[in-house]
Order: structure tokens, then C-alpha cells, then sequence
């Protein structure tokens, strides 16, 4: 089983890296781009034949590792 998580700023939070691709994308002429904000996506190879078992798990993993709850949002996505 494999499972994708998406991790991203909340919103509210500054996002530097976001704010420099956004203007390093104008720079190169693609001035339509308004806003950009940066994440990251982790993928996971799972040994649980339990759907529900590895995605509580997974999300275990998320508030103890994969994410900053404090200032980060993820998505759990269990293919």
C-alpha cells in the first residue's frame, strides 16, 4: 500500500521560499503568476493490508514527524 502526504504552510503563515519563486518566475516573464506557496510531498511505501489502520498511522507519522502542526497542514492520500 502506498500512501502520499502533502504538506503545506496554513494559511496566514509567510512563505519565503514561496515569495522568491514567485519573483523569480516574473523575472523570467511569466507575469501572471499572483502568489505561490511552497510544500512538500511525501511518499510511503506501507506494509498494512488495513486501509484504515495505515492511514491512522500515517497521520500518527505526520504529527510526530512529517509535519509542523503548529504552522504546517497535511493531506494523507492512501492508494
Amino acid at each position: 500500500m502506498k500512501a502520499v502526504v502533502t504538506v503545506m504552510l496554513k494559511a496566514g503563515v509567510l512563505d519565503p521560499q514561496g515569495e522568491a519563486v514567485r519573483h523569480a518566475l516574473g523575472g523570467l516573464g511569466f507575469q501572471g503568476v499572483q502568489a505561490v506557496r511552497q510544500g512538500k510531498v511525501i511518499e510511503l511505501d506501507l506494509v498494512h493490508s488495513d486501509r484504515a489502520a495505515a492511514e491512522a498511522d500515517v497521520r500518527a507519522m505526520c504529527e510526530k514527524l512529517l509535519a509542523n502542526t503548529v504552522i504546517e497542514s497535511y493531506r494523507v492520500e492512501i492508494a
